[in-house]
């Protein structure tokens, strides 16, 4: 069963359970899938259904640090619990440790030697890394790894 096909069975139980709040959030997440397949005329596969709900789970982290910082900590525990629903379908993140080595084994691998070659790491990185560990963590390493920390 595909990703994509394993959110529409989960929408289809969380209706049975009359589970309005996951069900809202699995709402959002398949229009989001299905504007994707529609702007781009493409089948989604599962790597790209992963990036869309990386996607989502960043946006509802920036409106939490906003709604925190405005004082508003219900839109902030609503945005919480969206994050919670959606981080089911994303596949198990890579550890801090886990994620410099990865960064530091492709930064040896590319010959990489100064923060000129950043772009040349990321682009390496992203795709390797994608879906599997926290692109901010990501970024981090590659600038350590490549300022010789």
């Amino acid at each position: 069963m595909t990703l994509k096909e394993q959110i529409t069975e989960d929408m289809k139980t969380a209706m049975r359970a009359k589970d309005s709040e996951r069900l809202g959030t699995i709402r959002l997440l398949l229009a989001a899938l299905k504007q994707k397949e529609v702007d781009e005329r493409v089948e989604l596969d599962d790597p790209m259904v992963v990036a869309i709900v990386d996607k989502m789970v960043k946006q509802r982290k920036d409106s939490i640090a906003a709604f925190t910082t405005g004082g508003r900590a219900d839109l902030a525990d609503k945005e919480s619990a969206e994050i919670k629903v959606l981080e089911v379908y994303l596949p198990q993140r890579m550890s801090a440790e886990e994620t410099v080595a990865a960064v530091k084994a492709i930064v040896a691998e590319l010959g990489a030697s100064g923060p000129g070659d950043m772009g040349k790491v990321m682009g390496v990185v992203k795709t390797r890394l994608a879906g599997k560990a926290d692109m901010g963590q990501v970024s981090a390493a590659v600038k350590a790894a490549l300022s010789g920390a």
